[in-house]
């Protein structure tokens, strides 16, 4: 089976998904309303299944040519102290592969530079999905959080949520010994090293809705932060007003499937989820491998997209739901004692690989 494939949203999930249906024998097209490729962004952890989904696609050698190995890491109170360790090498002893860092521009180079250049069209903004359906065989929305895909598909019947979160981000130049989280009451603050002296961080609280924004965001962590250990102080210290991005957590209402018709969702278009377990870019990636092997596999299209939604729509749902718990235990006011031995029983468990 073959046809004609239009990807809206050219982000990790839209090019790898571009990617995997070329392979699978499809002429695609991806859609990205952004001028170009980012220049900058955050790192990421690219856990063994995603990188597993990158190597089939063509592209794992080149991601790990640009990344770097994650080596460790621990979550930590307020004063430094150890809650618990966080065991890189448990996961590539049992996967046979390791945790890699790198940064989402580096992905997204790695994934474009092995598309044809006509296959993707910057600066195309996607204002009526419908109307791709009758020009295109298969409509891919990999449009992120706000999909207007996934909106021409179910309409607003299954809304974003807000978490109860604000969280910041960004990167300093600073460089960090050990990555991982510090867990405070209501708060947490998490670093991730990307190498060459810089430092990815980032940092949540739990507010209620409608909480007014601060005047100040540099003010206002080194407010509600500066008082932690030296590790999330030097940070701090080398904030700069226009390296600091604010935004309120959401997720996606749990859809009651990704394919509708022609269309298929992945990646946030379909389980939007809060950042907790740092698995948003890697479903995204098995996301896209899935769709490309079940077109591969099936006689026809319909066939094809039901086998799809069977395959991922349950697996990525659990994980959403487990991250919105795990940013409740790690933003958690009270019985903290019980919070941090119920962190460790989830670590000698397991996280998503």
């Amino acid at each position: 089976m073959d046809g004609r494939a239009v990807v809206v949203g050219g982000g990790i999930g839209g090019l790898a998904a571009g990617l995997g249906l070329r392979a699978a024998g499809w002429e695609v097209t991806v859609l990205e309303r952004a001028p170009g490729l980012p220049e900058t962004g955050t790192g990421l952890g690219i856990w063994p299944g995603a990188m597993r989904a990158l190597d089939a696609l063509g592209v794992g050698h080149e991601v790990r040519r640009r990344a770097r190995r994650q080596t460790g890491g621990s979550i930590r109170r307020p004063d430094g102290s150890r809650i618990a360790t966080i065991d890189v090498g448990r996961i590539e002893r049992r996967h046979g592969e390791p945790v890699h860092l790198v940064t989402r521009p580096a992905l997204l180079a790695a994934l474009a530079a092995a598309l044809p250049g006509a296959a993707v069209r910057f600066g195309a903004p996607v204002a009526d999905p419908g109307a791709l359906r009758d020009a295109y065989d298969l409509v891919v929305g990999a449009d992120g959080i706000n999909s207007v895909v996934r909106a021409s598909v179910h309409g607003g019947r299954y809304p974003l949520r807000y978490a109860g979160t604000v969280a910041w981000r960004g990167v300093v130049d600073a460089e960090s010994a050990e990555g991982g989280e510090t867990w405070g009451r209501g708060r947490k603050f998490g670093l991730t090293p990307v190498g060459g002296g810089r430092t990815n961080w980032y940092a949540s609280v739990s507010l209620p809705p409608g909480h007014p924004a601060p005047a100040d965001d540099v003010a206002e962590l080194r407010r509600l932060f500066g008082d932690w250990h030296p590790q999330v102080r030097r940070v701090l210290d080398a904030l700069t007003p226009a390296g600091v991005l604010r935004h309120e957590i959401r997720d996606l209402t749990p859809l009651p499937s990704y394919v509708a018709g022609r269309v298929a969702l992945l990646g946030d278009a379909a389980h939007a989820m809060t950042p907790d377990l740092g698995q948003g870019a890697c479903q995204a990636l098995i996301d896209a491998v899935a769709l490309a092997d079940c077109v591969r596999a099936a006689d026809d299209l319909p066939a094809a997209l039901r086998a799809y939604d069977r395959r991922r729509r349950r697996a990525t749902q659990r994980i959403a739901a487990g991250a919105r718990w795990a940013g409740r235990l790690s933003r958690a006011r009270r019985m903290l004692p019980v919070r941090d031995a119920v962190l460790r029983l989830a670590l000698a468990a397991g996280p998503p690989a």
